[in-house]
């Protein structure tokens, strides 16, 4: 197995930066810390890169909020500059891990995403009969620290990369706790109820680490299981057959291998059912041969309309950004066989 050493240079070095700071600051240049940080850049990087080199880089507090998408959620925010510094992280790190996902994994992943998930899906769907629908128990909240970071250490060799991951690690512990219901797994002793544990959602080192962390499951569902027909995105996964005994079967095995993981399935929704019911997933029904939007996602998404409208007749927001919100809704409702739907939706909002 190929180790990697000798990577740190490249963290901390000032192009790398730069490049992540123009990707952390993507779509946020009228947010407040990220115009301070621009007004001196080049003085802001400097900071970072000198303290990466002498070891003196320490992570900020994070700032926490909810939001209802459709679930309430958790978001953690760290500061623009830790920010950046994450940013320079994966830059290095992510390739080593990215040849080495599934191609069936689709969060967080250049050139993957919930569209190309939505299509792979509906082609498994016709070509097996039925399909076994897993999520994870409170999934950020639950990733153990220690297990990512050996699983980290498993391929970097390089320990001055490794300290800068146990710094962020560190800097989000018992940011997601409340989040958390305490679940135990054989062989546990009273320790484990300190163990370390939970990735703040808003991190894009977690949406990274939570891949590197299912990684190794999902080569256990391909390569022992033997299941071809597999879709994972985030802790949402699928697999496919034309046998419920053997979906049975893989749901036990998935179940006892995620527990190595500390991870918990959610019981009542690990259900084996015929595709043609259609298949919920990422906001749509799948069907063999069309897709519906959940009737949730429209409803809350003209209500949403109507109260952008209001705020929009009291000065509130623009026109641009209502259009800007429409648009984005649109393109993801197109999506599926939603052509009457916005018709509706958009003419009565």
């Amino acid at each position: 197995m190929k180790t990697y050493r000798d990577l740190y240079a490249q963290v901390c070095s000032f192009d790398n930066l730069y490049h992540a700071c123009r990707a952390a600051r993507r779509g946020k240049r009228s947010v407040e810390s990220v115009a301070a940080f621009e007004y001196d850049q080049e003085a802001e990087l400097l900071r970072p890169r000198d303290e990466l080199r002498t070891g003196a880089w320490q992570p900020g507090p994070y700032h926490s909020f909810y939001i209802h998408d459709p679930k309430r959620r958790l978001i953690s925010a760290a500061p623009f500059r830790d920010r950046v510094v994450h940013h320079a992280l994966v830059n290095v790190i992510e390739p080593i891990w990215e040849r080495r996902f599934i191609h069936d994994s689709y969060a967080n992943r250049v050139g993957k995403g919930t569209h190309r998930a939505l299509d792979r899906c509906q082609q498994f769907a016709r070509r097996w009969r039925y399909v076994l629908q897993c999520d994870l128990k409170q999934y950020f909240p639950s990733i153990d620290h220690a297990l990512l970071r050996a699983e980290l250490g498993r391929l970097i060799c390089d320990e001055r990369v490794l300290d800068v991951c146990d710094r962020i690690l560190a800097s989000g512990v018992g940011v997601l706790a409340e989040e958390y219901d305490l679940q135990w797994f054989p062989g546990d002793d009273l320790l484990a109820a300190v163990r370390p544990r939970g990735l703040p959602i808003g991190n894009l080192t977690s949406q990274f680490w939570a891949n590197v962390y299912l990684n190794g499951f999902d080569h256990f569902v391909k390569r022992d299981l033997k299941c071809a027909g597999y879709v994972r995105y985030v802790d949402d996964f699928l697999l496919f057959g034309d046998r419920k005994a053997d979906l049975h079967t893989w749901g036990a095995a998935c179940a006892d291998h995620l527990a190595s993981l500390r991870l918990t399935p959610h019981a009542g929704r690990a259900q084996v059912y015929a595709v043609a019911s259609g298949i919920p997933f990422l906001g749509f029904r799948v069907y063999p041969s069309h897709r519906r939007l959940k009737r949730r996602n429209g409803v809350n998404f003209q209500r949403r309309l109507r109260s952008l409208r209001r705020q929009c007749a009291e000065g509130q927001v623009t026109w641009s950004q209502i259009t800007a919100s429409v648009q984005g809704w649109v393109n993801h409702a197109r999506y599926g066989d939603t052509w009457r739907l916005r018709q509706v939706v958009l003419s009565h909002a």
